[in-house]
């Protein structure tokens, strides 16, 4: 009978143990964005998902949600604080609602160029600002790239900062980039990337500002015929998880989660660096009015020195001026 038992135990314990594994296995994490299937975001979400399959030998698999099929961006992060969607990307913009420091990555001309931005944002000041999103219930994982930004219009063309001047244009949520636009004479309307297309379809806003990579991707063309590149800001995409969810998980596979975020940011950061003169080409096709060479001089002596002031006078002059001197 000791025997039956101890034999009746030993079965449990590695029935218990299978059952185990095959749940480690089986972990499954649902990744939202509002990016479409063209666009780098989701190529570089398909690198994420191999990358976390390889380095943790399939114990995690990423479900990819794009084109705002899990809602738009302020939906998933709520949604991601909430534990009912696992990981999500997009904007910085996005988050300063939840953390206003942020703010400083969208003053406008604040990033001298892309190596300014990334050396910013992967050093100790993206990083803390990463980690004051942990309040929130969010893990921060890294930064990604939306890239600089440049402003479209159906109207005419844009090279000052008078051309502004009356044009409906859709901005994200940010004080920042709201109060630019303001300053320039325009008419700013926050509202999601998923209603943007329609929004200029039927002439409810005039223009909008994304990067090349979003303008493209999203067939922006098809209803604005006016692109300048005024690179008036750099916007990075922060990928963030539940903090709980990623807290749960075991050393490794934080480490592993972890690496390969950083890993497919990477991976995209040079794909819209090498993208971007095709883009140019494909959308000047496509009937558009590409203004390449725009003397920033002029929208800087409108805007950067008030929209710096507004974050200063919030939140102090110590984060402007530690990413001011990396621009050296």
């Amino acid at each position: 009978m000791k025997l039956f038992n101890l034999k009746t135990l030993a079965t449990l314990v590695a029935g218990v143990a299978l059952m185990s594994a095959t749940a480690q296995a089986e972990i499954s994490l649902r990744f939202g964005y509002e990016a479409p299937r063209s666009d780098t975001q989701h190529i570089a979400a398909k690198k994420f998902a191999e990358l976390l399959k390889d380095k943790t030998k399939d114990e995690i698999k990423l479900k990819l949600f794009p084109d705002s099929t899990l809602g738009n961006a302020q939906t998933m992060i709520s949604g991601v604080r909430g534990g009912t969607i696992d990981l999500e990307m997009s904007g910085s913009p996005n988050f300063t609602g939840l953390e206003p420091k942020l703010n400083v990555i969208d003053i406008p001309f604040i990033f001298k160029d892309r190596e300014h931005a990334f050396k910013v944002l992967d050093g100790e000041i993206g990083q803390g600002l990463l980690k004051d999103l942990e309040s929130q219930g969010l893990k921060g994982l890294a930064y990604w790239d939306v890239g600089f930004r440049a402003f479209s219009n159906s109207k005419h063309t844009v090279t000052k900062p008078e051309d502004i001047k009356g044009l409906k244009v859709r901005t994200n949520q940010n004080p920042m980039y709201i109060e630019a636009f303001s300053l320039l004479g325009g008419n700013p309307v926050p509202m999601p990337l998923s209603e943007l297309y329609t929004a200029l379809e039927t002439r409810a806003v005039d223009a909008q500002e994304h990067p090349i990579g979003i303008f493209w991707s999203s067939k922006l063309y098809e209803v604005q015929k006016f692109l300048s590149l005024t690179n008036h800001g750099y916007t990075p995409l922060i990928v963030v998880m539940n903090k709980a969810k990623f807290d749960g998980l075991s050393p490794e596979l934080q480490q592993a989660v972890l690496d390969s975020a950083k890993e497919a940011g990477a991976f995209q950061r040079q794909l819209n660096i090498d993208n971007e003169k095709e883009i140019i080409s494909k959308v000047r096709k496509e009937g558009v009015e590409v203004t390449e060479q725009i003397d920033q001089a002029p929208f800087k002596a409108v805007i950067e020195e008030k929209v710096r002031k507004t974050f200063i006078d919030k939140y102090g002059k110590d984060l402007v001026e530690k990413i001011d001197a990396l621009a050296q």
